[in-house]
């Protein structure tokens, strides 16, 4: 797969070309890039996904904090393994968020890009406050000489597959569906660092994480099935998750905590990635540190063997 960044667009061949956030690179987007690597090959014509260097909310309104699913790096990485021939990566800035759809299919898509056919999101808008829809698209294209159609949504269980709905999801620790939609176990990095050491006087040392990117999307509170590994290493390691603002020590911020089950490492200063497996359960206020030493020892075991067998599985 071919990166195009800004000022590399010159004498790029006609291409079929796909364009939005994709944040996740959920199966919904994979299915579209399928749908829109079945028309190109009808057509004659490589593939290429248009996406943007920072989500266009965030230009359209400033005060706006997103969370995300994927950084650009990850994004470009799940891209890549679509097969797709050309990722172009458009700089959003307000100068392009001021082009009516008209102008930015004339000028970056057809003349600077040279899309011969654009196949759009079914639920995806561009131009100017997304004032026009997929109709003035096909007129446009048709004046441009770009023939647009449009894709068909991913549809699981009667939902249609897209970056709100595995946002939802992760909002409500729905960890299971995540993982259904976007085809592999949802993940964060972040660094270890200094915390209130209570896990180590309760007998369950962990590593503090601080994820990696602010405007990364961090899962409903609650204790979780994890796997973790050291950036740097190849070897995943079974753990248990708390996220949450430990209400039985009256806490008064979210902390990632993990117990990586059978570590006695330095882990402080290290980056560690976090794949989320399931949700074991809410998180919870306990009347005494005993009583939530009981539960941890509880929640230890049980998250362990789950983790084993699914493993084995």
């Amino acid at each position: 797969m071919k990166v195009i960044c800004q000022n590399q667009y010159s004498n790029l061949p006609p291409c079929a070309a796909t364009i939005g956030f994709f944040d996740g690179v959920h199966r919904g987007h994979r299915y579209l890039i399928e749908q829109l690597q079945a028309k190109a090959a009808e057509a004659g014509l490589p593939t290429t996904v248009i996406t943007f260097s920072q989500h266009p909310r965030q230009v359209v309104s400033p005060d706006w904090q997103p969370r995300l699913l994927t950084s650009l790096d990850e994004k470009i990485d799940l891209l890549a393994k679509t097969g797709i021939d050309q990722l172009v990566i458009l700089p959003f800035d307000r100068q392009m968020a001021a082009l009516s759809a008209h102008t930015f299919m004339e000028h970056v898509l057809s003349d600077k890009l040279n899309v011969r056919l654009l196949m759009t999101g079914y639920d995806n808008r561009f131009g100017h406050n997304r004032e026009e829809g997929f109709d003035h698209y096909v007129q446009y294209g048709q004046e441009l000489g770009i023939d647009v159609c449009l894709g068909l949504p991913l549809i699981l269980d009667g939902v249609k597959v897209s970056s709100s709905t595995v946002r939802r999801l992760l909002n409500d620790g729905h960890i299971s569906e995540v993982h259904q939609c976007l085809g592999r176990d949802y993940s964060l990095t972040g660094n270890v660092v200094g915390g209130h050491q209570i896990g180590r006087q309760l007998g369950f040392p962990t590593a503090n994480i601080e994820p990696k990117e602010p405007n990364r999307l961090v899962p409903a509170p609650g204790v979780y099935g994890v796997k973790v590994c050291i950036v740097g290493s190849e070897t995943w390691k079974n753990a248990m998750m708390n996220i949450g603002n430990r209400p039985t020590f009256d806490g008064h911020h979210q902390t990632l905590e993990a117990h990586i089950f059978g570590y006695e490492g330095n882990l402080y200063g290290k980056q560690i990635v976090v794949n989320f497996i399931f949700r074991h359960r809410s998180e919870q206020r306990f009347d005494s540190p005993l009583a939530l030493i009981s539960q941890l020892k509880a929640d230890a075991k049980l998250i362990e063997q789950k983790l084993q067998k699914e493993q084995e599985s």
